[in-house]
């Protein structure tokens, strides 16, 4: 197969492959040919074979798993709506456990969670600003892992005061139908409105070990508070998502007002 010879040819072997992948010509799960079988096809070196690939798992299309090769990603972009994810019957449709299990079932994906830290603990000072904590008022920690059809896709750990955590029954590992907002609804403390800020930064050491991520990948980090009817923040919350694993998706009505006209 002959590239253009005025174009990085790195970059035509990526845009192939990329074709490749979206069509199915290279299937979900499955590794990529050998780099010496790519530049025999394509007429190049294995360096700029390599340098191709690069790309792709910059991009999240592949990623290198040892005794594998470089296998094509085994699952697609989840698309996370923010403005439906909270609403309780997002978080109860079709039995599941919160806003994370609507999201990965309704894409014909298995949802699975691990906690991996459950305890009471001195939260970070931003948490203890924004839940209103007392010195040295201390906070339920749930740290977890989160995984669709056994990929990992998502790190939430989420601060929520003591006492409420108590009351609400959210210090068990299982948290029942609808997940903690369910619970804390159940105690009268159900949040009425949230915020999200969202930046892409560089991964920590854990999220790029929990991720596989290359050094050219970053994660989403977002930082979202519930709140109370009342104005209080019951609910901290730091999720890490990898940038391509993850489509951020907002909608919402025009705002309109009587005799107004549109600039």
């Amino acid at each position: 197969m002959s590239l253009e010879a005025s174009k990085s040819q790195y970059r035509q072997v990526a845009d192939l492959l990329r074709v490749g992948i979206e069509s199915g010509d290279y299937s979900p799960g499955t590794p990529l040919p050998p780099e010496p079988d790519l530049a025999a096809r394509f007429g190049v070196s294995r360096v700029t074979i390599n340098r191709a690939v690069q790309l792709l798992r910059g991009e999240g299309l592949v990623k290198v798993l040892r005794g594998r090769g470089t296998v094509v990603r085994a699952i697609p972009a989840i698309r996370r709506n923010s403005n439906r994810r909270y609403e309780r019957a997002s978080r109860e449709e079709g039995g599941g456990r919160g806003a994370f299990d609507f999201e990965i079932t309704r894409l014909g994906l298995k949802p699975r969670t691990e906690v991996v830290q459950l305890e009471a603990v001195q939260p970070p000072p931003q948490a203890t600003e924004l839940l209103n904590l007392g010195e040295g008022e201390k906070t339920l920690i749930r740290k977890r892992r989160m995984f669709a059809s056994d990929e990992p896709v998502l790190l939430a750990t989420s601060y929520i005061p003591w006492a409420i955590a108590e009351e609400a029954g959210v210090t068990n590992i299982d948290t029942g139908p609808g997940g903690t907002y369910s619970r804390l609804a159940d105690i009268g403390l159900g949040p009425v409105r949230f915020s999200e800020d969202i930046r892409a930064r560089i991964p920590t050491s854990e999220e790029e070990a929990f991720f596989s991520l290359s050094e050219a990948q970053q994660v989403f980090e977002i930082i979202h508070v519930a709140w109370l009817e009342d104005g209080r923040a019951v609910e901290y919350r730091i999720d890490a998502l990898p940038t391509f694993q993850w489509i951020m998706h907002f909608e919402w009505d025009a705002e309109t007002t009587q005799g107004s006209t549109p600039s």
